[in-house]
């Protein structure tokens, strides 16, 4: 497999903002847990002292993965001895703050390290877009608002930022080309390292019915700041022509892309798939106390951590033979603190709700026949 020096995920400026903007993917979770509480009770469980293996595809800071983890374990509980071990595995790619994650794990309430005494964590730096764990070893996966990053830019976005937005069609098939090979060696990874009887839940960006990848309202105020800052000097044109976030939404035909005509690809079916509308708890925060400036300031933090360190790599550097290298440039620092600022004011000055559009697939690894 062919590796990019792109970061697929971004590093955060500051673990804080992102594990307070990592609240809103939370949205997402309930219905998706449903589904990963499911996956636990029908699992196959290995015999002791074999540990029941629980992987988490691109952890993050591990704030997303607490709770459906936990809730896992309680079910997994139920169906086998308490000191039967329990090993989770969180993975992410090396540049992953991963000082974050353990610290997520040592203090967070709902750390299942605070529940179960039986069940030990390890972390792996490495791509998903490989095999990363051995074959046949995993008893169950999760993996949340990790998929939609893409391993890497396939090519500038002329005319956007965020490809689904653009009109250009070579970028538009340049973009789908990608996101169906990283689907691709996505779920063929990992149908080497489920076990037989292991099932895998998938949380991430979906599609609206036109087509986008939704947060409209988010992505309009990103691309008129960024038409003011070359206005009035702060950035070049040049610059937010190079700008692309290498991340895509997927629909069910692009899910199911693989195992047709079958209805299996590499020992995994589709379980389930399931579209679903995530809730802007943002929103939801607004049409409660009515503040447009909290409205705003949370939403622009949120893309603070997920996307601006990405668009800032862009920003030149006087004098840098190496653009892309250094985010903590003056300039790149300045440049991201003044997008959060005026994202933040223009989607407080008219706050409405963002859609979000999420899917839920569930595989399931077939067990080998008597």
């Amino acid at each position: 497999m062919r590796e990019s020096s792109i970061v697929v995920r971004p590093v955060p400026m500051d673990s804080h903002i992102y594990t307070e903007s990592s609240r809103l993917q939370a949205a997402g979770l309930r219905p998706a847990t449903d589904r990963f509480e499911e996956a636990a009770r029908n699992i196959a469980i290995p015999r002791a002292p074999q540990p029941i293996a629980i992987a988490d595809y691109g952890a993050a800071n591990g704030y997303n993965s607490l709770v459906p983890i936990s809730a896992a374990i309680a079910v997994i509980r139920k169906r086998t001895r308490s000191d039967h071990a329990i090993l989770v595995a969180h993975t992410d790619v090396p540049g992953n703050d991963f000082s974050a994650l353990f610290s997520t794990l040592a203090d967070d309430k709902d750390s299942y390290l605070k529940k179960d005494s039986t069940t030990y964590a390890s972390v792996i730096g490495r791509s998903f877009y490989t095999q990363i764990l051995p074959s046949d070893s995993i008893a169950l996966g999760w993996s949340s608002w990790a998929i939609h990053w893409l391993r890497k830019v396939p090519m500038p976005i002329p005319d956007h930022i965020e490809i689904s937005f653009s009109s250009d069609e070579q970028a538009r098939r340049a973009y789908a080309r990608q996101a169906a090979e990283d689907w691709h060696d996505f779920i063929a990874f990992r149908g080497r390292e489920l076990a037989p009887g292991g099932r895998l839940v998938v949380l991430t960006v979906g599609l609206e019915p036109d087509g986008s990848s939704g947060f409209t309202t988010a992505f309009d105020a990103i691309m008129s700041a960024l038409a003011q800052f070359v206005d009035d000097g702060l950035i070049t044109a040049d610059e937010v022509r190079r700008m692309s976030i290498p991340s895509i939404g997927r629909d069910e035909k692009d899910f199911r892309a693989p195992f047709a005509p079958s209805g299996r690809f590499e020992g995994l079916e589709i379980d389930h798939l399931e579209m679903v509308t995530g809730e802007d708890r943002f929103w939801s925060q607004f049409q409660s106390d009515k503040d447009e400036r909290a409205f705003g300031a949370n939403w622009a933090g949120f893309l603070r951590a997920s996307m601006f360190p990405i668009l800032a790599t862009e920003v030149d550097i006087e004098g840098d033979a190496n653009r892309g290298r250094d985010r903590r440039s003056k300039r790149r620092r300045d440049f991201v603190e003044q997008l959060e600022a005026s994202v933040a004011a223009k989607l407080a000055a008219a706050p409405a709700r963002m859609s979000i559009p999420l899917a839920i697939v569930v595989l399931t690894k077939r067990r080998r026949s008597a």
